[in-house]
């Protein structure tokens, strides 16, 4: 029978997507060569999946730790067993931003040569697997573009251009939309890639194979998109996509999430973890929960507070005066550190003995870092005053166990954003019903039991958008949306810099005694810098005039 011996080199160089654990599907090769018919596409999919969503440890932990997650405020350092001050990030450094730009920039390879594959006449052609790329370049464009703004689009992988011109941020997104609908018109009534070893089956480490949930996904990050875009300078397309997004199938409660199971044997240097960077470095690379979440979580006592984080270690925490170096600061920051234990609700007792200021904290609390302390106000940030990510975000790898998931795209997104469409009225749904779905939904994926999520439904004023103004209502969805991007870093920055909540984040912080204002001058971050070599592009001295200067500071198409 006919050999493919073409592709055996590249298929043998992606064995450790398919073979190396028991999450990724076994792929056993024949030494001498793969017959024609055991060679799909599907053993070069599992690769292109894992590596948006979980990277490996270098971008992991400076793309999403270092920027996404502390820009998001779910996660914070500067405390004093911290290697840095939280103002880390909101001082721009060059090598944390080439680490992110690098591996978001360089991806785009990796689809177009899936692409090739499975494209019409395509060594592997599939038209189904070609819809899942299209679908995959929405999700990494959307995150791409949204992490800096305008970068090539129209022209990027087209052959014989080096250097592609950088697409505004409209451009990209009504090119996503495009993508999405052909993807779905592609796949239609299809639920399979094919019959045997043509069906993605397992190695689809999205959606097993489902190609109608790939579908929904597809419309729901539509809907994302076209919602995101509404109202932005020049936009003229988003109420048309968003109208046609509510008239199709999006995810929802019958099908669920669309998440991406964490593979903890796997070495972090193919896919990482939070685990990864924890266990690994010490205490010095640990990291606290948000006070914005944490209070917000215990504010409304919402379930998921226990499943986010644990309670802090607790303790007795003296401060003093150092007399020989005295900080001129020192009563305001130690003020500081009271007023967060008492916004935190926190149990503590507060002693001064002549210089000696002793605070004795009860253990076993949820109390959260603030966000944005500077380098001064370090020494008095204790680290065991703070809760940390829990046991599920922080697994060590070793072995296979329940962790958190990758979050690719939500039903509880799907339900938040057909509520906001009913809040907005460009719908007619019942937006408390739908909120509420997306509440329960969002609970699903850290295994709140039901009871408890009806309960905080019936009960908190946070679950309700049944009254108040537009924007009242507005605020608690964008509230809801961001709770649930918890582990998404990008996605919850995204929801804070487009709706404006939780605006304590979007405020930025100005008391320089006691933050860090960074070059953002206290500013919320708006984007990430470019990272070396756009510049190398002639096209890249366009975007200035376009988008703004190449700073944190400006704002995006989509936020403005």
């Amino acid at each position: 029978m006919k050999k493919i011996n073409l592709l055996m080199c590249m298929l043998l160089c992606l064995v450790f997507a398919t073979s190396c654990t028991e999450d990724f599907t076994e792929m056993n090769t024949d030494q001498s060569g793969f017959l024609a018919d055991e060679v799909s596409a599907k053993f070069f999919l599992t690769d292109l999946q894992f590596r948006l969503y979980s990277p490996d440890r270098f971008p992991y932990w400076r793309a999403h730790l270092i920027h996404a997650d502390r820009y998001a405020g779910h996660f914070t350092f500067g405390h004093n067993s911290s290697w840095w001050s939280d103002e880390l990030c909101y001082t721009y450094n060059a090598g944390y931003t080439d680490a992110t730009f690098g591996w978001l920039n360089n991806y785009l390879g990796n689809i177009l040569n899936f692409q090739e594959f499975v494209e019409e006449g395509g060594d592997l052609e599939n038209e189904y697997m070609y819809a899942m790329s299209l679908i995959i370049k929405g999700l990494y464009y959307q995150m791409y573009t949204d992490t800096f703004g305008m970068v090539p689009y129209t022209e990027a992988g087209v052959d014989g251009i080096l250097t592609p011109v950088f697409d505004e941020q409209s451009v990209i997104y009504q090119g996503i939309i495009a993508d999405l609908d052909q993807a779905m018109a592609t796949i239609g009534d299809a639920e399979t890639t094919g019959v045997g070893v043509n069906d993605a089956g397992e190695n689809d480490i999205y959606c097993g194979g489902d190609l109608q949930q790939w579908k929904r996904m597809a419309n729901t990050l539509k809907l994302r998109i076209a919602m995101r875009a509404l109202n932005a300078p020049g936009e003229n397309f988003a109420t048309a996509a968003i109208n046609q997004a509510l008239s199709a199938p999006l995810l929802d409660d019958a099908n669920g999430s669309v998440v991406m199971t964490k593979d903890f044997v796997i070495s972090q240097w193919a896919a990482a973890a939070y685990g990864d960077i924890w266990h690994n470095f010490g205490g010095g690379s640990d990291w606290t929960v948000g006070a914005t979440l944490i209070n917000m979580l215990q504010d409304n006592n919402d379930p998921r507070l226990s499943s986010y984080a644990k309670p802090a270690v607790g303790g007795s925490f003296i401060f003093v005066n150092n007399a020989e170096t005295p900080d001129p600061n020192y009563q305001d920051r130690l003020d500081f550190v009271v007023a967060t234990l008492d916004e935190a609700g926190a149990d503590y007792t507060l002693a001064t003995a002549g210089d000696e200021t002793t605070i004795e904290v009860a253990p076993g609390q949820f109390i959260g870092q603030p966000t944005r302390t500077n380098g001064d106000t370090y020494p008095y940030v204790r680290y065991d005053m703070f809760s940390t990510p829990s046991d599920r975000v922080i697994q060590e790898k070793g072995s296979q166990v329940d962790a958190y998931p990758e979050i690719v795209l939500t039903s509880a997104e799907s339900y938040f954003l057909q509520a906001e469409a009913a809040v907005r009225g460009i719908s007619g749904g019942d937006a408390q019903a739908l909120f509420a779905t997306g509440i329960k939904e969002a609970m699903k994926l850290w295994n709140i039991p039901e009871g408890d999520a009806d309960t905080y439904i019936a009960t908190e004023a946070a679950a309700d958008i049944t009254s108040g103004t537009t924007d009242e209502r507005l605020e608690k969805i964008a509230h809801q949306r961001w709770l649930a991007s918890y582990t998404d870093g990008f996605e919850a920055w995204a929801v804070v810099r487009d709706t404006g909540y939780p605006a304590e984040l979007a405020a930025g912080v100005s008391d320089q005694i006691i933050y860090g204002l960074g070059n953002l001058n206290g500013d919320y971050p708006q984007r990430m810098r470019y990272g070396s070599g756009a510049q190398d592009n002639p096209n890249f001295s366009a975007v200035q005039g376009i988008q703004g200067d190449d700073l944190q500071a400006t704002t995006l198409w989509f936020a403005q």
